[in-house]
């Protein structure tokens, strides 16, 4: 290993607050030490309290492993151009009256579809809504809303240095997609995932919201633990498809909730992909996933049945589109998600 692979390396972790890559913006003090597989530098960084500074870091280290050796230990020192800041202050909470997360089982349920239509609609119905893409490693949420390409900025407010979430259709929303390259993987152990998380919701100004959604990643982990203790959670939901596969998961995930170590009540049970219906033929209803697996698991756990979201090729391409359904007045599927919120909201 020799100092310009390390140079190299960092050409590919932006600091998102300039979109610019490390060497780029100047950020890279001359002071690489190389020993074995042990390397230390230094990072430049604006000012003590920059929102960026934890997962620049971090991601500093994943590059040097991915692009040098997988076993290279980093020791990266932040030093600041300007110091003694306000200090931030402590364990700060988001600001909504309903903090929401949504969950699922299994992956490939549309967890994220229903998460980021059901936002849309809430918001088209006058609500602040924020959504936090909490799937570190499928963040989807960017690529629904057609933010891919955005990067968010830091803002000053109240003396601190956070991080402005992007707004599209009225939702605010933050997700790691937004700090990393799209076409990369993010290869992270669960406590660095964990803390990325938290600096989303508590590094974030996210202002006065009615409702914040968390579109949480698929299983269990801990992601979902480190939610659960930083959040009061007003509740739950959690999709599944018609399926006895993802029924089994679904159930799980519930159970998980209910668990009295976590206590979180469950608002509500979502059936996504419920039939097929073409657009040709819109009357017929096609259970390709098998008939109201969701709604039978709903009335077994004793859990209300929000929705039953049909499987229609306009929902796949508003998700692709960056136009979720729900903004389309009218369509019968964003009726569905209208629906659901009237449902949530009662």
């Amino acid at each position: 290993m020799y100092p310009q692979q390390v140079i190299d390396a960092l050409r590919n972790v932006r600091y998102p607050g300039t979109g610019k890559d490390l060497i780029e913006s100047g950020m890279l003090e001359d002071d690489i030490r190389i020993s074995g597989f042990e390397v230390s530098f230094s990072l430049i960084f604006q000012k003590d309290n920059d929102p960026f500074l934890k997962s620049i870091l971090k991601a500093s280290e994943v590059a040097l492993q991915t692009y040098i050796d997988p076993n290279i230990t980093a020791h990266i020192h932040p030093k600041f151009k300007v110091e003694n800041q306000k200090p931030k202050a402590d364990n700060p909470k988001v600001n909504a009256r309903h903090i929401i997360a949504i969950h699922s089982g299994k992956g490939g349920v549309g967890k994220s579809t229903v998460t980021a239509n059901l936002a849309v609609a809430l918001a088209k119905q006058g609500y602040r809504v924020g959504l936090l893409d909490a799937d570190i490693h499928g963040p989807s949420i960017p690529k629904m809303f057609a933010c891919e390409d955005c990067r968010p900025v830091s803002v000053e407010v109240d003396g601190r240095t956070l991080i402005e979430p992007i707004e599209q259709y009225d939702v605010k929303m933050l997700s790691i997609g937004f700090f990393v390259d799209p076409s990369q993987a993010v290869i992270w152990r669960g406590g660095m995932a964990s803390n990325a998380i938290k600096q989303l919701i508590e590094d974030a100004h996210w202002g006065e919201l009615d409702y914040f959604l968390i579109d949480l990643p698929p299983g269990t982990s801990d992601i979902h633990l480190t939610l659960i203790s930083a959040l009061q959670l007003t509740g739950v939901i959690v999709v599944t498809t018609p399926q006895p596969v993802a029924l089994v998961d679904a159930r799980k995930g519930v159970e998980m909730f209910r668990n009295e170590k976590v206590n979180v009540p469950i608002l509500g049970l979502v059936e996504n992909m419920a039939w097929f219906t073409p657009a040709e033929l819109p009357q017929n209803r096609y259970y390709i996933f098998g008939k109201d697996g969701g709604k039978a698991l709903a009335e077994e756990l004793q859990v209300p049945l929000l929705g039953q979201i049909p499987l229609v090729q306009s929902i796949r391409e508003g998700g692709d589109d960056g136009t979720p359904v729900a903004l389309q007045n009218g369509h019968p599927a964003a009726l569905e998600f209208d629906k659901m919120v009237s449902r949530l909201t009662k």
